[in-house]
């Protein structure tokens, strides 16, 4: 009998250790709106990963779930374009980091707004969407804290026919 209750508290403790680790490293996420068209749709459902910022700070170029910083209790999915530091700037219908305008081969249509230089405050990210002229993010107002990062949109698997790994292109400079 007791080798029994032993198999059973076992069981039970690798289970939850493996629900744990699974809990802190993955994760689902359903999309919401248009914004990171004409890669991610609304209403896909993506994994993300957790784990990947406990070893290095997010990059430009990745797209990232996050809680929002002006909805508490709604969570976003956009692309990193500025880090801590950067200057970033629209105008013309082009995104310019620290002065150099990107080449942006994922995005929908080019920005049809403006927006004034201005530096990335310290442990803040600067956030858009694809869908330049269809995203609340950063270009409104505001910057993403980092400690408001869930991680990093890995693939989409629902709908079956839309499944695919998210490209995390890096943000080059135009050439």
């Amino acid at each position: 009998m007791g080798k029994f209750i032993r198999d059973i508290i076992i069981t039970v403790v690798a289970a939850l250790a493996i629900f744990l680790i699974l809990q802190t490293t993955v994760g689902s996420f359903k999309v919401h709106g248009m914004s990171m068209m004409p890669g991610i749709q609304h209403g896909d459902y993506i994994m993300v990963n957790k784990a990947t910022y406990f070893f290095h700070d997010p990059d430009r170029g990745d797209v990232i779930v996050f809680h929002s910083p002006r909805s508490p209790g709604s969570d976003l999915i956009k692309r990193i374009i500025g880090l801590p530091g950067d200057t970033v700037e629209v105008k013309n219908g082009k995104v310019f980091v620290n002065g150099t305008p990107l080449m942006e081969p994922y995005i929908m249509e080019q920005p049809k707004y403006e927006y004034p230089l201005q530096r990335v405050s310290e442990d803040n990210y600067f956030v858009l969407g694809d869908n330049r002229n269809n995203s609340a993010d950063s270009h409104t107002g505001w910057f993403l804290p980092r400690e408001n990062i869930i991680g990093k949109a890995w693939f989409s698997y629902w709908p079956p026919v839309d499944w695919m790994v998210i490209k995390h292109y890096p943000v080059l400079s135009q050439q």
